[in-house]
């Protein structure tokens, strides 16, 4: 009885490391795994240890001859990959560390799975790490990206909360790096700073119509469902029957699954209150997902479609021709059994919710007044929308004292060290682009990491004259609302007390003002 990899895949590659046979692929060492849309368990070669199954941090993994309803199709889907990428069960050369020098100290800027994979590798060699976050709470992308009906996938967060109260590590939250302290504070204190910062801008149309009101980007939507404490609780409208998405990513999935999600089942997950309540009061019946190329370019993976397709009580259509002969391991494929329809886009949604994907449809222009009415398309063809999400990418943005390449909206760097700045690293989006999955972030931080103790090796790194108990004082001196790794753990029993009076994971404080309440409240320990 072999084993199977199903829809919750974050290619954390924990499984890979812990497998006795060398069954799991494609492994970090091999050329597919940083555009791998998620890791496969060869049947041929698995033991039926599970040893996968125990590692995995997201419940990915299940006994194939346990695998029902949706998840059966991972077994095809397991087949396909091994057909096309015959494994050959080799090892690779076993890699070891650099060696860790005496003293160490590191400041990591961020608290996303970038940056706590790059503080989880230094703190098992013995550094002492420093956590700035400038939010009051740390998660980054695990708490304001990852969708609130996808639970497993944030059980990465609990394993990283436990990382946040090591003794070798200091969480420093709601202080802003470039803003409350400096770069160069950072170097007096610490022998290296790591940027896990992200790419949280979202990447502008740049046509017409774009500042109308009821056209905003994925990124604030995600962030206002999320509780992020810089979305505005009242920022979504949701009376119109009809919204639009310029995008077929995972974000634009994402967003299309919550704004036709049952709220009922809403209620069960950790979604910010005021984003509930509107989505009850919600209008919306269809999604329509336009993408500028056919359907062999979309940029889902295709566990999410798949996801997508067994939302109870929704329909997905392809609006226009159906796709039949494509490859059966191609995009396209995934909609040979979707229904196709020729909509009249004039007329109202028909009874019901629907999920539409419009192919080879590029907009132009919004149109209307104050608000946008509709959406302007090559070929001169309108779509009459009046709420419209971009979901075309994320950007990092420009770090204070550090040099940026505009056009690929990352800090330069040569395998993690940033261009003409020694001790200085970058790990995640801002350091490759926002590629990849949460998971690939392992991969990617210990590439940093192994350039930062080559560093070290070779004596090349700061030499800070402050200790870390003097960059604690000058934290606190200047930014007295500053909350540290005890706060953090007030926070998470406060929310979770909260969702266990209203039977959810949690009730997230929404505002900074209540996030740091909650954390100096009589919950902190």
């Amino acid at each position: 009885m072999a084993y199977a990899i199903t829809q919750n895949c974050c290619n954390d590659a924990s499984c890979v490391s812990v497998c006795p046979v060398n069954c799991i692929h494609p492994t970090p060492d091999e050329p597919g795994f940083a555009t791998a849309e998620m890791l496969y368990i060869d049947p041929r070669a698995c033991i039926d240890c599970g040893a996968c199954a125990d590692a995995c941090p997201v419940d990915a993994i299940t006994p194939v001859d346990l695998l029902s309803g949706p998840d059966t199709v991972y077994t095809e889907l397991t087949r396909q990959y091994f057909a096309e990428h015959p494994a050959d069960n080799e090892w690779g050369a076993p890699r070891f560390p650099p060696p860790v020098p005496a003293e160490l100290r590191v400041a990591v800027v961020g608290t996303g799975p970038a940056a706590c994979y790059t503080a989880d590798s230094l703190l098992r060699l013995g550094a002492e790490v420093s956590m700035i976050e400038r939010q009051p709470v740390p998660g980054g992308l695990l708490r304001f990206g990852v969708a609130p009906d996808h639970p497993s996938t944030k059980q990465l967060g609990d394993t990283f909360a436990g990382l946040f109260q090591h003794p070798r590590l200091r969480l420093h939250l709601n202080v802003e790096v470039g803003a409350d302290i400096s770069h160069a504070d950072l170097a007096a204190h610490h022998h290296a700073v790591v940027y896990a910062t992200g790419a949280a801008v979202d990447k502008p149309l740049g046509v017409p119509g774009e500042d109308l009101t009821g056209v905003l980007s994925a990124t604030a939507f995600v962030a206002w469902y999320s509780a992020h404490p810089e979305a505005p609780a009242g920022d979504v409208d949701l009376s119109a029957e009809r919204a639009v998405i310029i995008g077929n990513g995972n974000v634009a999935l994402d967003v299309a699954r919550i704004l036709l999600a049952d709220p009922g089942d809403l209620a069960r997950t950790d979604i910010a209150d005021h984003a509930l309540e509107a989505l009850r009061d919600s209008n919306i019946r269809e999604v329509v997902l336009l993408g500028r190329r056919g359907p062999e370019h979309a940029a889902f993976t295709r566990p999410e479609f798949l996801a997508l397709r067994h939302l109870p009580g929704v329909r997905v259509v392809v609006d226009g021709a159906a796709v039949r002969d494509a490859d059966p391991g191609s995009k396209a494929a995934v909609f040979a059994e979707v229904d196709a329809e020729e909509i009249d886009w004039d007329a109202s949604p028909p009874p019901g919710k629907r999920i539409v994907f419009r192919f080879m449809a590029t907009p132009i222009g919004f149109e209307g007044e104050e608000s946008v009415e509709s959406v302007a398309l090559t070929g001169g063809d309108s779509l009459p929308a009046k709420l419209v999400l971009r979901a075309t990418g994320y950007r990092g943005r420009p770090l204070s004292g550090l040099p940026f390449d505009e056009k690929s909206a990352t800090v330069p760097h040569v395998g993690g060290r940033v261009a003409e700045m020694p001790g200085t690293y970058v790990v995640g989006w801002i350091k490759r682009g926002s590629s990849g999955g949460i998971g690939t972030n392992r991969v990617c931080a210990a590439e940093t990491v192994d350039a930062l103790l080559e560093d070290a090796a070779a004596g090349r790194l700061l030499r800070p004259g402050g200790s870390r108990a003097q960059f604690g004082k000058l934290i606190r001196r200047r930014k007295p609302e500053s909350l540290g790794g005890r706060a953090a753990l007030a926070i998470d029993r406060a929310e979770r007390a909260l969702g266990s009076l209203a039977g959810r994971p949690r009730v997230k404080f929404a505002t900074v003002q209540d996030l740091v309440a909650a954390g100096k409240s009589r919950f902190r320990s």
